[in-house]
């Protein structure tokens, strides 16, 4: 399977750790929750930066279940970050957690930022999961305010990942990827387009990592089962291969 031609989790000697980071927008659980959970697995992540997760209705209990079907724990986010969630494997260790909501333009949806500082073995790592408006203006200036947030996280490597509603010639898309290495730009392994799930055409998911992360490999993972994908939600998800420096 192209998911397993990535690298492999692990430590190296000098301390830094290879990381499986997995952006993945799951409109709120909607779909067919068993493929859902079967695609996560197949991907083997450390981390899961969620876009979409349930927000209302006894969303702690979705999370929790969603966390459970996949062998990993819920690191923050959720509705506390109007959709943005982290999920994370026992490998990484917690320091940190912290859901900021953004200002709210009337008569659109509310947006936040689910971030956290972790460790594996010697390397820090700040993750930031985002879900951008789908108005232009508001967007750029979320945009804006998800790199003071992750300046403001005070660590030297980050990663950030989510659907930002942007084409990689949007104005929000190039901000960021002109601040940060583009993974799927850097070194391409596995599919471009993200959406729609059923047939593909546009890339409005990317993860992204700070200078000094050596990118091993990002794109949407190909060698799983296509019906799992189509049914599981309405984005593709994009999964990175990471060599943290430890810290």
């Amino acid at each position: 399977m192209a998911t397993m031609s990535l690298p492999d989790s692990r430590t190296e000697q000098d301390g830094s750790a290879v990381v499986r980071v997995l952006s993945y927008n799951i409109r709120s659980m909607r779909d067919d929750r068993a493929a859902l959970a079967r695609v996560i697995r197949a991907c083997a992540p450390d981390l899961v930066l969620v876009q979409e997760a349930p927000r209302f209705f006894r969303w702690r209990k979705y999370a929790a279940r969603l966390a459970a079907a996949t062998d990993l724990v819920i690191l923050g986010g959720g509705a506390t970050a109007a959709g943005p969630l982290l999920l994370c494997s026992l490998r990484a260790t917690v320091e940190r957690t912290e859901d900021i909501l953004l200002p709210r333009t009337p008569g659109l949806h509310r947006r936040g930022f689910a971030t956290a500082v972790v460790r594996f073995a010697g390397a820090r790592l700040g993750v930031v999961s985002c879900h951008l408006s789908l108005q232009r203006q508001e967007r750029l200036a979320q945009a804006e305010r998800l790199m003071e947030t992750v300046d403001a996280l005070g660590v030297t490597h980050a990663v950030i990942a989510g659907d930002l509603n942007d084409v990689p010639s949007g104005r929000s898309f190039r901000r960021l990827a002109g601040r940060y290495q583009d993974c799927w730009e850097v070194k391409r392994q596995g599919g471009e387009y993200t959406f729609p799930a059923h047939d593909p055409r546009r890339r409005l998911d990317a993860v992204f990592a700070t200078d000094g992360i050596e990118v091993l490999g990002c794109g949407v993972p190909d060698g799983l089962p296509a019906a799992d994908l189509r049914a599981a939600t309405d984005h593709l998800p994009v999964l990175a291969a990471l060599r943290v420096p430890a810290t």
